[in-house]
């Protein structure tokens, strides 16, 4: 399974590894910023796209409503993971699957899934 993150400053491996996550059958990278964003999401093909809300230069929100606008293809599950309830509230209206404190990320059955 690969997961790709957009957050800019919280290290989403590290979190996932403290809250018990076996990574063994995930391949993850993140981004610190947005830059390129469809670019990046088109070049790795995640299966699960994880989105901040807050993160320069485009919003997560921008970010996915970019995403479901353009050719790129659309990951399996698309998690709003920002520190902000209303951010990730707006993300799910606007079509990410899961909304998600980011902090609770490692609690989602998304990371049993194979």
């Amino acid at each position: 399974m690969k997961v790709l993150a957009f957050e800019d400053s919280v290290d989403i491996e590290a979190l996932l590894v403290s809250g018990g996550v076996n990574l063994e059958n995930i391949v993850f990278k993140q981004y610190w910023d947005s830059q390129n964003y469809l670019e990046r999401i088109s070049e790795y093909t995640p299966d699960i796209l994880m989105l901040d809300h807050y993160m320069p230069p485009t919003r997560g929100l921008d970010v996915l409503k970019g995403l479901l606008s353009s050719d790129v293809q659309r990951p399996r599950t698309i998690v709003a993971m920002s520190s902000a309830s209303m951010a990730n509230n707006a993300m799910l209206v606007a079509g990410a699957d899961i909304g998600i404190v980011k902090f609770s990320v490692p609690e989602l059955e998304i990371w049993n899934q194979s």
